[in-house]
């Protein structure tokens, strides 16, 4: 990145906020998400899901569910300024393909885009795609996202993802697995669903400020992923936070970071890999480093929780609650992508 990029806005559709705004309000007041979920098999018994409460029509499949959630938190970001769809580029991560999400059970992937762009009522810009790589991807597209603000015709980008990890495929796979919070597992994640997007543009709107500015972005893969053997030593990580520091070269510094938001969802693994890499980076010495955790209201977000984290740390910034101006966004996919972004307020003019 040659320069910062700026969050002007966002939307979100998540169990505990059917826009941004309520999202927000709910992570910020530490409010938990979950309820109990009856599971197909074995039947019977049940887990503990954070699930986004809805009419039964919507949900009539999976895919047309990922659309409408997809469809709810985009015009969520669109509808402060009436923006045209046309001269917005749309950036979207889906559920990470080796899950073989239910949604594309029936129906290919490549056509998700589209179905999305109708739900909206028209058509985004050409530059618009759908990228696999889950929340990390969400973020490690950051260098390409200044990019397309370039092009002819683009106003803005709409980066984010729609996922559900609320359906008995995934919710089996990961019981097989021992990764579930339940009775026998403290150190288990909570399945969520999300769509959330941050809206980007190259520069602040002078009627709207900007809620955050974006000095650099990280994204490495990493090999000792939770699917593997091996416990993380946080490489691609490590990694990822070193790059989003060397960013646009004049942004904040690492002693200049007062936060962190991470889209860890209480697994052991996570939280392992989290505070070794922490260790090798944070070496300015610091009394507390606070850690904003959005899946303790929503749950595992999948591809959404890369652009919630964002979402998070910008509007803290925005709104005065941040513990101060620059916070790093830690964002880990299930396969093994790692991303990082450095985010501090909009300085003044």
């Amino acid at each position: 990145m040659k320069r910062p990029i700026y969050v002007c806005g966002g939307g979100a559709v998540t169990p505990a906020g059917l826009n941004r705004r309520q999202t927000l309000a709910a992570i910020r007041a530490g409010i938990s998400a979950f309820e109990e979920y009856l599971l197909e098999e074995p039947m019977g018994e049940s887990q503990i899901v954070s699930r986004i409460p809805t009419h039964w029509s919507l949900r009539s499949t999976e895919w047309d569910w990922l659309v409408n959630m997809a469809a709810r938190a985009i015009m969520d970001a669109l509808a402060p300024t009436a923006a045209d769809p046309r001269s917005s580029a749309l950036m979207l991560a889906l559920p990470e393909q080796f899950r073989n999400h239910p949604a594309f059970e029936e129906r290919d992937p490549s056509g998700f885009l589209d179905a999305v762009a109708r739900a909206c009522g028209g058509p985004f810009h050409p530059a618009s795609r759908a990228i696999d790589g889950g929340a990390a991807a969400g973020i490690g597209v950051l260098g390409q996202v200044a990019e397309i603000l370039a092009q002819p015709g683009v106003e803005r980008v709409l980066l984010g993802g729609v996922d559900s990890l609320v359906n008995d495929r995934d919710i089996a796979r990961l019981a097989q697995a021992g990764r579930l919070k339940g009775s026998d597992n403290a150190q288990g994640l909570v399945p969520g669903e999300a769509a959330a997007f941050v809206c980007l543009q190259s520069r602040p709107d002078p009627k709207s400020p900007g809620l955050a500015a974006i000095h650099g972005a990280g994204f490495a893969p990493e090999a000792d992923s939770v699917l593997t053997e091996r416990y993380s030593q946080g490489k691609a990580l490590l990694g990822s936070l070193r790059a989003a520091l060397n960013g646009t070269g004049n942004g904040p510094r690492e002693p200049d970071i007062v936060f962190v938001v991470s889209n860890g969802n209480g697994e052991r693994y996570g939280g392992w890999e989290a505070n070794i890499a922490r260790s090798r980076f944070y070496r300015t010495r610091r009394e507390i480093l606070p850690i904003a955790y959005p899946a303790m209201t929503v749950g595992e977000t999948g591809a959404a929780g890369g652009a919630l984290a964002l979402l998070v740390a910008a509007d803290s910034l925005a709104a005065g609650y941040a513990p101060g101006p620059v916070a790093m966004c830690e964002v880990a996919s299930e396969a093994g992508f790692r991303a990082a972004a450095l985010v501090s307020q909009v300085r003044s003019a």
